[in-house]
């Protein structure tokens, strides 16, 4: 069983569904519907979808790379190139570290066009600092990160799932390592491994407080010295091209936005992975880069695929907080400053302003308790205060080894008039992880044919509720290589028929409308940018209630419409796009998800708190599946653009 939210109406319905109604099928698959690909052993943890999810339609620096990434500039048997549309035997939808590791393997089969919304090494992936957890110690065990694992996710994560990440884990770290990735050793010339909240061993392996960065950067080396991959920068994902044979979606590519040419470019692939990340974007404070505006899980509910588990946003428990500053910021940050977990991990102690420790007030864990945990005693405290955030302070700990372990924090923080060494470090919690996402199976494999995701935009059953420290980039590299087969599989058992391209409406940049009709349209989606992230913060926060959520979903509709109705009587079309519009669209889309899936979940477990049901109820422990019904009576924001008639 599971909760279920069909979602399609004018404004998206947010509510608990009996599963006898709307189609939704119990406790079992139905081989005769749609998904006949993702049987129930390959999605263990679904607990059924239905055939209301088959609704037809009538329609930082950067790393050093020194070789300049490669465009086709030739037409190959293996990459060919038709004016405004290309093919690929692969499309890769993002450039971390789950969109790269595929990239890199699936090339040995053929030809790879990664596409990158800016330059490809801007990814949640370069922001982490962490590290990667792995089992690697023997006194560790598999089954304790597995525990772990579940203990921080509420119980509500997929136990094969967790297994078999925890232990493919350590031939992933290999792996890397074996392409040139540095990690830290210690002084006995083993890997150094560092503890973070929630985990009952050492297994963190990180590179300093810069571990994403330097995986990113083996990773990208391998791809600009790979034949088979093209990169394709500053095109973003506008929306999945979908077909349908028979009861079956079938994803055949993707059109593109040039952010720097604003050109449209359609790319066709039998095969295409969603590795964009998340959406912390919605939230006015987030650790998330700019990119991170929800593009994948949004694009992938256009395209009828299945999202779940919404509702679970992750806050991490300290960013750094500017105002806190010895020396206050020019301007204010694109996305806050990651203060990582291993600063606790390494014997960080939280303390209010009134230097008062107070986590063990909260959990006998203290400040190694999980981080859904952790932000909550936080915004208690800076609720019962009146205050703007908390003191972290490491400074009990030796110099050496505070600038060793901490190099990238000390010197961000030493810019601002403040010693770490010395000197306790302001944090407060910013949006920093979707737990959610789009329902994968053990192979990335999603019930739209053809559509693998992994990372972030992945819902695998890994996390459940709340996300254990370091366990992402773990995810996004097993889940990455375990796609490869069926990928393969799939891309040379399958044939395309190229005359649905002209089935499809083409996207178009308005650039004939002129300048100042685009500065009002982009000034305006700015403005309702912040107004909707406003709303996120103030009602879908750390700590909701069900008031405050029905409250959120009025104002996010009402702010959609005015939104809409603006574009159009502008003279706006249904299949123009620009950037920041097509941002906005996704960022409406994301936060309607999240809302209804907070508003179904009538209790409190992991990173979804709410008042008005403060307890775990065993009853409840089922993930949250959202359906995609007709398109037809849906916002803007929630249809294909390629679905208009041509």
């Amino acid at each position: 069983m599971a909760i279920c939210i069909p979602i399609g109406s004018c404004k998206l319905s947010c509510r608990a569904v009996d599963l006898k109604l709307q189609g939704c099928k119990r406790a079992q698959w139905d081989a005769s519907i749609a998904f006949k690909r993702c049987l129930q052993d390959a999605f263990p943890w679904s607990y059924g979808l239905s055939k209301f999810s088959h609704v037809r339609r009538s329609k930082t620096s950067s790393p050093t790379i020194n070789e300049k990434w490669r465009t086709p500039t030739t037409v190959t048997s293996a990459c060919l190139s038709d004016g405004s549309t290309k093919y690929f035997d692969f499309i890769v939808i993002g450039s971390g570290v789950a969109g790269l590791r595929y990239a890199l393997e699936v090339a040995k089969h053929g030809s790879v066009a990664v596409i990158t919304k800016a330059e490809p090494h801007e990814s949640n992936t370069n922001y982490a600092q962490g590290g990667v957890s792995a089992v690697l110690c023997p006194s560790d065990s598999v089954e304790s990160h597995v525990q772990d694992t579940i203990v921080a996710g509420a119980h509500l994560c997929d136990e094969e799932t967790v297994r078999v990440v925890c232990t493919e884990g350590p031939d992933r770290i290999k792996e890397l390592i074996g392409m040139g990735a540095s990690f830290d050793h210690g002084e006995d010339g083993n890997l150094h491994l560092a503890r973070e909240g929630g985990h009952s061993h050492r297994r963190i392996v990180h590179a300093a407080d810069m571990t994403g960065r330097e995986i990113e950067r083996a990773l990208l080396e391998a791809v600009v010295k790979d034949p088979n991959i093209f990169v394709f920068e500053h095109h973003f994902a506008i929306d999945l091209l979908t077909s349908e044979d028979g009861s079956d979606i079938v994803c055949v590519g993707v059109d593109t936005l040039n952010a720097e040419t604003l050109e449209v470019t359609r790319f066709i692939s039998k095969v295409t992975l969603l590795a964009s990340g998340g959406a912390g974007h919605m939230y006015p404070s987030t650790t998330n880069p700019l990119v991170a505006t929800g593009d994948g899980i949004a694009m992938s509910h256009r395209a009828q695929a299945v999202i779940s588990n919404m509702e679970f946003v992750q806050f991490h428990p300290t960013a750094l907080a500017d105002e806190g500053l010895p020396v206050r910021l020019d301007k204010p940050r694109e996305n806050a400053f990651l203060i990582t977990e291993a600063v606790r991990g390494d014997g960080g102690i939280l303390y209010n302003l009134g230097m008062e420790r107070f986590m063990p007030l909260y959990d006998e864990r203290a400040e190694l308790a999980p981080r859904d945990v952790v932000a909550r005693s936080i915004d208690d405290q800076l609720k019962k205060r009146n205050e703007k955030y908390v003191l972290l302070d490491i400074s009990h700990k030796p110099r050496e080894n505070i600038l060793s372990h901490f190099p990238n924090i000390a010197a961000e923080c030493l810019k601002h008039g403040l010693d770490i060494t010395c000197q306790p470090i302001p944090v407060v919690p910013a949006a920093h992880y979707i737990c959610g996402g789009v329902r994968a199976g053990l192979q990335g494999e999603t019930n739209v044919r053809g559509l693998y995701v992994a990372g972030e935009v992945a819902c695998t059953g890994l996390h459940g509720a709340n996300r254990l420290a370091s366990n992402s980039l773990l995810e996004a590299l097993v889940f990455a290589r375990r796609a490869v087969e069926p990928s393969v599989d799939h891309m040379k058992s399958s044939s395309f028929d190229s005359r649905i391209l002209n089935k499809w409406a083409r996207p178009f940049v308005p650039v004939s409308l002129g300048n100042d009709f685009m500065s009002r349209i982009i000034s305006m989606t700015n403005d309702i940018r912040k107004q909707l992230q406003l709303i996120m913060w103030k009602y879908v926060g750390i700590v909701r209630s069900t008031t405050r959520l029905e409250t959120a979903e009025q104002k996010i509709s009402k702010l959609e419409a005015t939104w809409e109705e603006y574009l159009f009587h502008q003279g706006w079309e249904l299949t123009m796009v620009a950037l920041e519009v097509c941002e906005m669209r996704n960022l409406f889309c994301c936060a309607k998800l999240v809302v209804s899936s907070a508003i179904t979940r009538q209790e409190s477990r992991g990173l979804h708190y709410t008042i008005d049901f403060p307890h775990l109820e065993e009853s409840k422990r089922l993930p949250t599946i959202i359906f995609p019904c007709s398109p037809i009576k849906s916002t803007w924001s929630s249809r294909q653009l390629h679905w208009q008639p041509v």
